[in-house]
């Protein structure tokens, strides 16, 4: 089984999709696809479908979701049955695929993929790059990682409390991995490929201060020194206007350092922060230009 969630719903067995048109199957099919080959207790599913607000019939009606699931998935197995010639393996069944547990349901992905679970695995790949110095292998794998979204996280499913938050926490980790590319091409000297990206991204997230920080070094370093400050105040007056805040001491160093960097000055790859993220630890240090 093949699945996909980042982006729009696409969970395929054989090649063909078993992805219900339904609001409420579909919820209860992405739940269970993020969660591949792990129990999915009865009770999150409930909690997805009807937010704190079940009705009585809901363990019945969760339980005809999965018989139309399994219906879906029974398509597709017997799609495959026709091209199945002399002593076949025994072939997977609708119950084997979307299995019934105590406490749960189960959605076995039989060794398929899962768009979640690679992006995971190179985005990891990336940091420990980073980690290791390896600048130029850190943007390729994290680079790599970004092309699996295609939008965000379960794009045309109704999500409910489960969803929401899982929606979340996805989107969290793109942008986690997004802005420890972006540090990676910086440090490879790539200011001016990563400008028209760090634009549009500090026009999105409008508070936050390490894009903006990225974005005010790619600047200076283009020899865009006054826009590089105008990014700073501009943030300056977004913090003070939507959360009554001050940009953080590290942003406010970051400034001075431009301030003071005469006109002529050439930057370099920044020096690596031994050990650090800054997507990963709170309040980190954002890079800095060079003198």
């Amino acid at each position: 089984m093949d699945i996909e969630v980042l982006g729009a719903l696409d969970v395929r067995e054989n090649g063909a999709s078993v992805a219900p048109t339904a609001p409420k199957p579909r919820q209860v099919l992405a739940l269970l696809a993020l969660h591949a080959d792990r129990v999915v207790p009865v009770a999150s599913l409930i909690e997805e479908l009807w937010s704190g607000r079940p009705p009585r019939s809901a363990r019945t009606t969760l339980q005809t979701y999965v018989l139309q699931l399994r219906e879906l998935i029974a398509a597709a197995l017997v799609r495959d049955g026709g091209q199945q010639s002399g002593a076949a393996p025994e072939r997977r069944t609708a119950k084997d695929v979307l299995l019934t547990l105590p406490g749960g349901y189960l959605l076995s992905s039989g060794g398929g993929t899962s768009d979640v679970r690679e992006f995971e695995r190179l985005a990891g790949q990336g940091y420990r790059a980073m980690d290791a110095g390896d600048f130029a292998g850190a943007s390729r794998t994290l680079a790599t990682a970004l092309e699996l979204w295609s939008g965000s996280a379960f794009a045309d499913v109704r999500t409910g409390v489960q969803l929401a938050m899982e929606a979340k926490r996805l989107d969290e980790s793109r942008l986690c991995a997004l802005d420890q590319r972006i540090d990676a091409d910086l440090r490879l000297g790539r200011h001016r490929e990563v400008l028209a990206e760090l634009t549009v991204l500090t026009s999105r997230y409008r508070t936050h201060e390490n894009l903006h920080a990225q974005f005010m070094i790619a600047l200076h370093r283009s020899g865009r020194r006054g826009e590089a400050l105008d990014a700073y105040q501009q943030l300056r007056t977004t913090l003070g206007r939507d959360l009554g805040l001050e940009p953080s001491p590290r942003l406010r160093r970051l400034q001075h350092s431009i301030l003071t960097a005469a006109p002529e000055t050439t930057l370099g790859p920044v020096a690596p922060a031994r050990g650090v993220r800054a997507a990963h630890v709170p309040h980190a240090e954002p890079l800095a230009p060079t003198h």
